[in-house]
């Protein structure tokens, strides 16, 4: 008796498959050349019978885990986890009155992981401050201009005359000027 997911099978054959691609570029004399071998999943094969009461009804969730690209678990005389349904299909004949022959295909799947943690919220709200974050400020010498300050800034010299106030020919020299 074999499982997959919720559902129980009766699984008469079982096949595993490994396989990789490899690229590979012509020479001039020889075999060709390979740099680069890609692993491709493992693959199964399963065929038997699904039985019981139920056998309709665990077809078609077998049937719904596949569309959704649901992943399961199976286990038989492989144990495969993290395995996702590529195709299934069923028969009825004479020979099973209270069931129904299956072939099923799985790929097993590797689960990206992130490091993102989701952070708890405490309830309480933090204060919110009315002053500009990240302002840059600049401390003028004998011959600064706003021009000077948005060629090495890049603030447009308007906003450099509503930040600081001071009229374009009049700079005092030794003030912070804001400039971001």
């Amino acid at each position: 008796m074999a499982r997959l997911g919720n559902i129980k099978l009766l699984i008469e054959k079982e096949d595993d498959s490994a396989s990789v691609d490899a690229t590979s570029y012509p020479v001039e004399q020889g075999i060709p050349m390979t740099d680069h071998v890609e692993q491709k999943p493992d693959e199964f094969s399963l065929s038997g019978v699904l039985n019981g009461d139920s056998y309709e009804s665990d077809y078609e969730y077998l049937k719904k885990c596949m569309k959704n690209g649901t992943i399961l678990t199976y286990t038989g005389r492989n144990i495969a986890k993290n395995v996702i349904i590529l195709d299934l299909s069923g028969s009825v004949d004479s020979n099973n009155a209270n069931g129904k022959d299956i072939s099923i295909k799985l790929r097993q799947m590797r689960i990206a992981s992130t490091p993102w943690v989701k952070v708890k919220n405490s309830g309480k709200k933090k204060p919110v401050s009315n002053k500009p974050t990240g302002a840059v400020y600049h401390v003028t010498k004998k011959g600064d201009t706003y021009w000077d300050m948005w060629q090495k800034y890049g603030t447009s010299i308007a906003q450099l005359r509503k930040y600081n106030g001071y009229p374009d020919r009049r700079i005092p020299i030794g003030v912070k000027l804001r400039v971001k």
